[in-house]
């Protein structure tokens, strides 16, 4: 009896990797300042947020308010805090990386990201080898795939 020739469609990831240039300092510092701004829009917007609610819950109880309504504003004031904590953290990341892009060095080969590709394998192929796939791109050009396609 004659073995059947299978393969397997697998998917694999696959690593992005960028040549450093003066373009793409520019575009990831741009991208990053943009992200700052918008989590900075997003504190103004939640601090903005619990004061009105602040009010209008002062507005509809009594004067001086009861332990109710003072648990309430307290609950509501941590949540912002909260919020803004989270959004404060993110921000010092992305400070940190504007920091990582200034001083890495041009021509240098950062890791971008990962995307997915599928391959076929099939018996008696070396699976590590098949897995092990990047591309290399300058200013959006793919220079170089590297690893057994």
């Amino acid at each position: 009896m004659e073995e059947a020739n299978t393969s397997l469609l697998l998917k694999r990831p696959v690593n992005l990797k960028v040549i450093v240039t003066t373009r793409w300092k520019e575009e990831m510092q741009q991208q990053l300042q943009s992200q700052i701004t918008q989590l900075d829009n997003q504190m103004q917007q939640i601090e903005m947020q619990g004061q009105r609610a602040i009010t209008e819950i002062q507005k509809q109880s009594i004067s001086p308010p009861g332990p109710e309504v003072t648990q309430q504003i307290d609950n509501i004031q941590l949540q912002v805090n909260q919020k803004k904590s989270e959004l404060l953290e993110r921000k010092n990341q992305f400070l940190q990386q504007m920091q990582q892009v200034q001083t890495v060095e041009l021509e240098q080969e950062v890791v971008q990201g990962q995307l997915e590709s599928f391959f076929r394998i099939e018996k008696g192929e070396n699976l590590v080898k098949k897995l092990n796939v990047e591309i290399v791109v300058r200013d959006g050009v793919i220079e170089e795939i590297r690893g057994d396609i």
